[in-house]
């Protein structure tokens, strides 16, 4: 009898070492729901400052040519942890550096004093050269930026084709045949090309519209390289600067100015900026 009443008594004690052990492991529902919240917390931070993560990614943005200007949309999708594949549609305008923006001959002055001018001109202007351009191309990652304060460093390699619209450029001039003003291109006649080359006898820029009834397609192809930097506090905004050169070859000679050669082959550096938003594939 005194063993049976030991073995209970042993069964007691250990049960209620048991059940002390499990309350004190059991979480309230209280804990268990700030638990999960901490966890929410950390993923999202690991998303948002650390690591990119995220599959797809849409941005517009302005470039600066050492010949010209150009303005962009950009969509993305990550292949992989270092690689994205990116679309680019591109709008450009080609300069020649020699190019000197003079102002219209004087048009009239009122009684205060103002002058009023004849549109501006660049002297020996013969054609605005613009591009259309379409492209694939591919961001490599060089440096991860670990958190919300530090840069992500992409190489950049891209390629495609362009569609190059030449028009004519005009001038308002004196017609050295009537003393009337005239507007005119370069390379309609002999009388008419000594006016658009003479100071004295422009009176000013035709304006904007004039020419686009006469624009020839000249088709091309261009790639560029370049460094990306991207300094956004989080993963999910695009805010990024890039730097490179780009190189562009068209089918034939590209006349822009009277005074300089013609050209097929361009070669530029840039410096651009783009701003956008990423999001995951699912949303």
């Amino acid at each position: 009898m005194k063993k049976l009443h030991l073995f209970v008594l042993l069964l007691l004690v250990v049960g209620g070492l048991q059940a002390q052990d499990n309350s004190s492991t059991e979480k309230s529902p209280k804990e268990e729901r700030e638990q999960k919240k901490l966890k929410r917390i950390s993923l999202f931070k690991q998303l948002e400052e650390g690591e990119n993560l995220y599959q797809r990614e849409f941005s517009v943005g302005a470039r600066i040519n050492t010949d010209g200007w150009s303005g962009f949309l950009e969509m993305g999708r990550r292949k992989s942890r270092e690689k994205v594949t990116y679309y680019q549609f591109e709008f450009a305008e080609k300069k020649n550096p020699k190019e000197d923006k003079k102002p219209g001959s004087i048009k009239d002055i009122d009684q205060y004093g103002f002058v009023y001018s004849e549109k501006p001109y660049i002297y020996g202007k013969k054609n605005n050269f613009y591009q259309a351009k379409l492209g694939i191309g591919q961001q490599r990652l060089i440096g991860g930026k670990g958190n919300k304060n530090g840069v992500l460093v992409n190489a950049i390699f891209y390629g495609g084709l362009s569609v190059g619209l030449l028009k004519p450029y005009y001038l308002n001039v004196i017609d050295p045949n009537t003393g009337d003003a005239v507007q005119v291109k370069y390379g309609e006649n002999a009388a008419y090309d000594q006016a658009f080359t003479d100071r004295s006898s422009i009176i000013g820029g035709a304006g904007f519209g004039k020419g686009w009834g006469e624009v020839t397609i000249v088709p091309g192809a261009h790639a560029k390289t370049g460094l990306r930097f991207d300094w956004a506090r989080f993963n999910e905004v695009v805010s990024a600067l890039e730097v490179g050169v780009n190189a562009e070859y068209y089918t034939k000679d590209i006349p822009l100015m009277v005074f300089q050669p013609d050209k097929k082959f361009f070669f530029n550096a840039y410096l651009a900026l783009q701003f956008g938003k990423r999001w995951d594939k699912k949303k």
